[in-house]
């Protein structure tokens, strides 16, 4: 079994939503994502999502476009982030790791040379934003036996053919984007992921990660309670961004830890 797979088994098992978080690797320098990374599981991570740095992005909003801009300026690229993972999964096998990112880099080092690399750092699964299931038959060919999990978006918009698309080809899990728009960009309407979450698992069995304007624990609570897995990513962004050097692991981990205490309280929260 996987790590991503063994890891929801277990939340599933404790009643519980997984907590993701997203960082852009490299972000502020590179010489940071250990204490980061690190912070990130303390602070009660159940997965680690990794965005790879990318000068053109499509749905990135303000804060996370500023975090690859600044990775960038160190010059941080995919073999980097795959160096990152590789240091974690030297005191960390259990926790998984997706990277996010665009098709550019990875289509630049090559499918198979990228697909060797990955799971040789211990990469868990790789969700390529500009690719959708229609088009990605050399993609999922290039995974396929590898153990890395194809993870796939869907969003408001997506038809009951594009959520069936995703089932038949996603594993791991499934990745919804809860607003239109970029991330950071609003706050959501959690009855419509309610609603869309029904549709979603009207069709695979796969576990749904919800994402995208979850910036507060009252927001988390909301979609934990129909989803597998919050995604947050943009607030977490910013508390790097805004954190002195010296304390960015620190509050990183209470950030998380915050969003985490939310999400397992047995408080209810008003809609």
């Amino acid at each position: 079994m996987s790590r991503i797979a063994a890891t929801f088994e277990k939340l599933r098992a404790q009643k519980r939503a997984a907590l993701i978080p997203f960082v852009t690797a490299g972000d502020p320098a590179p010489e940071h994502m250990p204490a980061i990374m690190k912070a990130l599981v303390a602070g009660g991570a159940d997965v680690i999502e990794l965005g790879v740095p990318f000068s053109d992005p499509m749905a990135d909003g303000p804060a996370i476009q500023r975090s690859s801009e600044r990775a960038l300026k160190h010059n941080v690229g995919l073999r980097d982030v795959l160096a990152f993972v590789a240091a974690f999964r030297k005191t960390n096998d259990s926790t998984p790791v997706v990277l996010m990112g665009y098709a550019n880099p990875v289509e630049r080092m090559g499918f198979a040379a990228f697909v060797t690399e990955a799971k040789k750092c211990g990469i868990d699964g790789v969700l390529i934003v500009d690719y959708p299931p229609e088009e990605s038959g050399p993609w999922l060919e290039a995974l396929a036996g590898s153990g890395i999990d194809p993870i796939f978006l869907l969003s408001p918009t997506s038809t009951d053919t594009s959520i069936e698309r995703v089932a038949k080809v996603a594993a791991g899990y499934v990745y919804y984007v809860s607003l239109k728009g970029v991330t950071g960009a609003a706050n959501i309407d959690t009855k419509d992921v309610e609603a869309m979450m029904k549709r979603i698992r009207s069709r695979t069995q796969l576990p749904v990660g919800v994402g995208f304007g979850i910036r507060d624990g009252a927001t988390a609570k909301r979609v934990a309670g129909c989803a597998d897995a919050v995604v947050i990513g943009s607030r977490i962004v910013q508390e790097i961004a805004e954190a002195p050097g010296a304390e960015i692991g620190a509050r990183v981990e209470k950030l998380v830890r915050e969003f985490r205490t939310a999400i397992d309280s047995k408080e209810s929260v008003a809609a």
